[in-house]
């Protein structure tokens, strides 16, 4: 069985001789331990590192594209280079690479297909009160939309399947962790999380420069994957709303009819009648959108397929 891990990099040229000196260079039930930098447009000297620190394999981008792309890149990369098991940490050193072993137990063990580091969060001494406030708030928000139940959904610290790494699409640059937990959950995944333990911080996080952005990117990333799974019923719960409004008007309307006013009321009924032909046609655009999701499953096994394919060439397996 071999094990990649792979590190997404931009300018960590300080950190990253912390992170290589704590991967694992052995491992029970792992025959082959390989690393892999991915340079996502470092300025800085980070490639010259990786080599002088003898990594495996580097994959530059070129250019900055982003943490997303970078960890989608790097899970392509792996899967080229035969991984069956990919390990996704950071390169500011922010995850103990002693805690792998524990990390990929469940997926060696085929037990598990996806495998979240869950950090302790309330006693990370450099996290404010406010930002453990918001953790907690957005992993519940993850949770309830994936129908998982991954206490620290921002963790970046994950083990994969090859078959898993397959399987994943990221849409979104800036961030793959919530978007991922989120498409295991309604692909049926099997996804679960182990406790692992934490360094002491190297530098200010780059995702969270500030906190409004950061929520309202967070809370956009989670109701766009939510509803690219679930679109009929997300637009059945924003239908509701003025379908709702528009039966009590209707009603209203009826009342003061039915009693003897037959003046003086129309305007209730011509907002009724706007407000039930929107929902109408918010109803139509959530079945629209299940017919396009149904072809994107479509799609997506089509690719899966495809990656298996070359997945298995790049093994030496018969197809």
């Amino acid at each position: 069985m071999k094990l990649i891990i792979q590190i997404p990099c931009y300018n960590e040229e300080k950190t990253l001789p912390e992170v290589i000196a704590d991967l694992p260079k052995e491992l029970p039930g792992v025959d082959a331990i390989e690393y892999l930098v991915i340079d996502d447009g470092s300025a800085d000297r980070t490639i010259e590192v990786a080599k002088e620190l003898g990594v495996h394999h580097i994959l530059p981008l070129g250019s900055n594209q982003g943490l997303a792309t970078a960890f989608l890149r790097g899970l392509s990369h792996c899967l080229q280079l035969g991984a069956d098991v990919i390990v996704n940490t950071d390169g500011d050193n922010q995850y103990d690479g002693h805690c792998i072993g524990d990390l990929i137990k469940p997926v060696v063990e085929k037990r598990l297909d996806v495998v979240v580091g869950s950090r302790p969060i309330e006693d990370i001494e450099h996290f404010s009160f406010l930002k453990k406030r918001l953790q907690r708030v957005g992993s519940y928000m993850v949770q309830q939309f994936s129908g998982t139940q991954i206490p620290d959904t921002t963790s970046g610290f994950r083990a994969y399947s090859a078959e898993a790494a397959m399987r994943l699409h990221v849409f979104n640059r800036y961030t793959y962790t919530l978007e991922t937990i989120i498409q295991a959950g309604h692909m049926n995944m099997r996804i679960g999380h182990v406790p692992i333990q934490v360094n002491a911080k190297t530098r200010e996080s780059r995702l969270i420069s500030s906190i409004p952005k950061y929520i309202r990117r967070s809370t956009s990333t989670i109701l766009r994957s939510y509803m690219t799974y679930k679109p009929l019923r997300t637009f059945a719960y924003v239908a509701f709303v003025p379908g709702f409004i528009g039966i009590i008007l209707c009603l209203r309307f009826l009342y003061y009819f039915l009693a003897g006013s037959r003046s003086g009321h129309i305007q209730s009924l011509i907002l009724a009648a706007i407000l039930l032909i929107l929902s109408f046609l918010l109803i139509l655009l959530g079945i629209l959108s299940d017919l396009i999701s149904a072809n994107r499953q479509l799609i997506q096994e089509a690719l899966f397929r495809i990656r298996l394919q070359e997945y298995r060439k790049a093994k030496g397996e018969n197809a």
